[in-house]
């Protein structure tokens, strides 16, 4: 069973490889507001693609706010360069990897392919906001493809971080 995080703690570890070389580490993160970790079904999911899309589109919005992005998907290394290549995700890092123990971790719903075209076992959505301390400031995570948080939404909310709105949730 998955554990539940809570807001205002420490967030587990997170380091991953990135499409196109390098290696994506959560506590090396030096975002002026706050890291955010884009978690994604992977390759196979039509939703996932439109979703990082609209992302990349944004990612220059973003950073302005001082935010540091990522999409993270269990997916192996060619098929996260396939995503980040066919989606043309050219502003968005693309980390890949995460173990199931990982995404456990994080509090994800993790599923097993119904679908040939499908990963054998993959990780459901999930978007953290993380500060700078490594703590978490916001959590939304979903069992199905379909249940993701507005980004346009999430981009007007950033002046409520800068204002010291504190992260709610935190009475597990």
């Amino acid at each position: 069973m998955s554990p539940k995080l809570t807001p205002g703690q420490m967030t587990p570890a997170l380091t991953l490889p990135l499409a196109g070389g390098g290696t994506w580490d959560l506590a090396a993160q030096t975002p002026a507001l706050l890291s955010m970790i884009v978690v994604y079904r992977g390759y196979h999911c039509p939703v996932c693609k439109g979703y990082l899309q609209k992302l990349n589109a944004l990612a220059a919005d973003f950073a302005a706010q001082g935010v540091s992005l990522v999409a993270v998907s269990m997916d192996s290394a060619e098929r996260a360069a396939s995503a980040k290549a066919e989606w043309a995700l050219d502003h968005l890092p693309i980390a890949y990897g995460m173990s199931e123990a990982t995404a456990q971790a994080w509090g994800l719903w993790v599923s097993a392919s119904i679908k040939e075209a499908e990963a054998a076992i993959f990780a459901e959505p999930g978007l953290f906001w993380v500060l700078p301390d490594g703590k978490l400031y916001l959590i939304d995570i979903a069992n199905m493809p379909f249940a993701r948080p507005d980004l346009d939404l999430l981009l007007s909310k950033l002046g409520a971080v800068k204002a010291g709105y504190p992260p709610r949730g935190t009475r597990a």
